[in-house]
């Protein structure tokens, strides 16, 4: 992992509340959106989009790296089983679930391409992938907004409320950083898995973007 999330996950969900605006629960409700049958949400962290997944009446499964996070998530959402495992070595068998999805978490991967090929592998023919990640907006209007709050007020806010600015420092920079758009969805057809109707859609701005696509 790029970061150790064990050292912000008590205050995890209220920084995210708080720095969205609240707009990061309307953009889970969105991405689970036609999703159903036996689900794997990997990345999982405090259980969000797990929750998000049940409540569309889907199974779920959860698996993260971060035992704390995953604390707050059994808390959370009982009825899903929560593992610890890397995404990059899923412990489940080929063609496993009907839809597979990972919220603000594929920019934290340490090799992206090996943890999308894990996610496809473990992905039914036919079966969905949804990848829900933030991103910085292209609108030569919003873009310097976005970067003045990203990097002169989360960091701070960080700070106060989670006591940890060096995590909210490194949020804005992974963003910058992340391939998004075309870019996100070309290295997602390298993969090793054939897939089709490979979309992404923007919200807010293009702060997040919901990436889509079938394998085949």
């Amino acid at each position: 992992m790029a970061y150790n999330f064990d050292k912000i996950a008590a205050r995890y969900d209220r920084m995210n509340r708080l720095m969205t605006l609240g707009l990061d629960c309307r953009w889970r409700r969105r991405a689970v959106e036609g999703l159903g049958g036996e689900v794997l949400d990997v990345a999982c962290g405090t259980g969000d989009m797990s929750e998000a997944l049940l409540r569309q009446g889907c199974r779920v499964t959860g698996v993260d790296l971060s035992e704390e996070m995953l604390s707050i998530a059994r808390a959370k959402v009982p009825s899903v089983a929560f593992l610890r495992a890397d995404a990059e070595q899923l412990p489940f068998p080929d063609a496993a679930f009907d839809a597979v999805t990972c919220a603000f978490g594929v920019r934290n991967f340490v090799h992206l391409e090996a943890g999308l090929a894990e996610m496809l592998r473990v992905l039914k023919p036919g079966g969905r992938l949804a990848v829900l990640e933030l991103a910085t907006p292209d609108s030569p209007l919003v873009r310097p907004l976005y970067h003045l709050y990203a990097r002169r007020v989360i960091p701070p806010l960080g700070r106060l409320l989670a006591g940890n600015r060096e995590a909210y420092a490194y949020l804005p920079a992974s963003i910058e950083r992340f391939p998004k758009g075309d870019a996100f969805l070309a290295i997602l057809e390298k993969a090793g898995f054939g897939i089709r109707n490979p979309r992404q859609r923007e919200f807010t701005f293009g702060v997040c973007r919901l990436y889509t696509a079938t394998r085949l």
